[in-house]
């Protein structure tokens, strides 16, 4: 069984290879994340590690792979885990179920890291900490409030523009030793948010196409070094 035979004959041995080796982390296992883990599992990326805090819980279902009716109530990264498993059992998984803050170090340290944090603390923290160990990453900003996933693109943080959360993290970032680096963002301008309450709506056609991106970008990082 080649479960790789589709992506092989589009990248080659040697691009198979090259993922099969690699190891990608990824913080977040929610809207955006999920589908980032999925993407990397499927295209064959043999190492794999999963970080988040979180639990599943029903208001996830409408935007997130590993929320399930069946799945509610667990850990996300021992769903994510298990679902990688059940994709491809050769898979080697680390699932950390933590918070990602300024105290975290994880090892082995992976050859590239997919941010998809909500909190604008530990994405920070995180930039931090694969500039300290020298490791290559990509961010997502902003997917809420959003529903046009043609607006969505890839770009330096630098280049940005609409997204609140990038303009947040900018004006961080400027104060810090951190420098530019590629992010997902949306060009379209956030619709105002219906009802109350700190969370904003949020529609999988466009968080998806967050974290798929995100997974793309990663992969042809891996294979193009």
């Amino acid at each position: 069984m080649d479960r790789l035979n589709r992506i092989r004959m589009l990248i080659g041995d040697a691009g198979v290879q090259k993922l099969q080796s690699a190891t990608v982390m990824v913080v977040g296992c929610g809207a955006v994340g999920s589908f980032a883990t999925e993407a990397l599992a499927r295209s064959g990326v043999g190492n794999i590690i999963v970080v988040d805090f979180d639990t599943v819980e029903a208001s996830n279902i409408n935007r997130q792979l590993f929320a399930l009716d069946s799945t509610i109530g667990q850990a996300k990264v021992d769903v994510a885990a298990a679902r990688i498993h059940d994709i491809n059992p050769d898979i080697r998984i680390c699932a950390i179920n933590a918070f990602f803050d300024a105290n975290t170090d994880i090892t082995p340290r992976p050859d590239f890291v997919i941010d998809a944090i909500d909190t604008t603390e530990s994405k920070i923290a995180l930039y931090r900490w694969c500039r300290a160990n020298n490791i290559p990453f990509i961010s997502s900003m902003g997917a809420a409030l959003k529903s046009d996933p043609t607006r969505v693109c890839v770009s330096k943080l630098s280049k940005t523009s609409v997204c609140p959360l990038a303009a947040k993290v900018r004006g961080i970032v400027r104060t810090t030793d951190i420098g530019d680096f590629p992010v997902v963002f949306s060009t379209e301008p956030a619709r105002r948010p219906s009802g109350a309450g700190k969370n904003f709506g949020s529609i999988i056609t466009v968080t998806g196409v967050f974290g798929l991106m995100l997974a793309n970008y990663a992969i042809e990082q891996l294979i193009t070094q």
